[in-house]
């Protein structure tokens, strides 16, 4: 799918070109992300049931599509509710000046409080209960000391673990409030959230799943954006991470028919520049090539008899 370019009238309707509307990212670059320092694992209460994976050093075991229903579908309901109160407490919290850290700390303590697990915390080698992605972090921003300024956008992703299984939703966040973004940056989380709902409403069942992924593509460049390829949706229920992998662009390798059941993420990653990214050394933050901000929004679904439904809600939106 062509994405719009730079010299193209920008689709706002302005009849401006879209380096010089929408577009125009580089009169609002940002300082570069620089790594903080990190603070100490936070504890858990004993009481609190850990994922299988924790204290091995190890992330999800190999497993395959998760089908879920009936007792089991109670217990993801319960995990992504809780997974989304979590991240409407922390997104709360973002103010000019509060650290990354901070709001794990929030986080952690709003997962406690509701019984439930934080996944990523003794994942792998993570050591802490949310991801926070500043500015142009793509994904995987481990919390630390730097304290957010006027202007940042984060996003914070969360998963709850309870009752055996795994909730995952993420949201990106202006720092001193959406309105005093400046007008890019605005449409590129408003577009980042688009993206995300046109790929859920692509979701049925005898759909295909690179249905997602042309639906977020197509949307995404028709807007001049671009789409981060090598990281995308997972399949998530008793397993944090397993099959399918959910593409962000349309794949011709992606022909898995949609099933009743069938429980994933849709998470897109959608850049102001180049879709292109590098790891940082500490083996989990990825940044865009370029410097230029990257936003996210993720939920986690389910496939219905007759559609889909979005788990990762609160019992005020749900």
């Amino acid at each position: 799918m062509s994405r719009l370019r730079a010299n193209e009238p920008c689709w706002c309707g302005s009849r401006a070109k879209l380096k010089r509307c929408h577009g125009d990212h580089e009169r609002y670059r940002r300082h570069p992300i620089r790594p903080g320092v990190i603070g100490p694992v936070r504890p858990v209460d004993e009481s609190i049931v850990r994922p299988p994976y924790v204290g091995t050093g190890r992330r999800s075991p190999p497993s395959s599509r998760q089908i879920i229903a009936g007792d089991d579908l109670v217990r993801l309901r319960h995990a992504c509710r809780i997974a989304a109160e979590v991240l409407a407490e922390a997104g709360a919290a973002v103010a000019p000046g509060i650290t990354t850290d901070e709001l794990d700390a929030i986080a952690h303590a709003a997962y406690l409080a509701r019984g439930a697990y934080p996944s990523t915390l003794g994942y792998g080698t993570y050591t802490k209960s949310v991801c926070t992605s500043v500015n142009e972090i793509v994904c995987h921003g481990i919390p630390d000391d730097r304290p957010l300024r006027d202007g940042d956008i984060v996003n914070i992703d969360v998963t709850a673990y309870i009752d055996g299984m795994h909730g995952d939703t993420s949201a990106t966040f202006a720092v001193d409030g959406f309105d005093a973004l400046d007008e890019p940056t605005r449409a590129l989380i408003d577009t980042t959230r688009d993206a995300m709902l046109a790929g859920i409403a692509a979701v049925a069942p005898g759909g295909q799943l690179r249905d997602i992924g042309r639906a977020v593509e197509s949307l995404a460049s028709a807007r001049g954006y671009g789409v981060v390829r090598d990281y995308g949706g997972h399949g998530i229920g008793e397993v944090f991470h397993g099959p399918p992998h959910v593409s962000h662009v349309d794949s011709r390798s992606d022909p898995m028919p949609l099933v009743p059941g069938l429980c994933f993420t849709v998470e897109p990653m959608i850049t102001a520049g180049v879709h292109t990214h590098h790891e940082w050394d500490d083996g989990w933050t990825v940044a865009t090539d370029d410097g230029l901000p990257c936003a996210q929004f993720e939920h986690t679904v389910i496939v219905t008899d007759d559609g889909v439904e979005v788990l990762t809600v609160t019992a005020g939106d749900g």
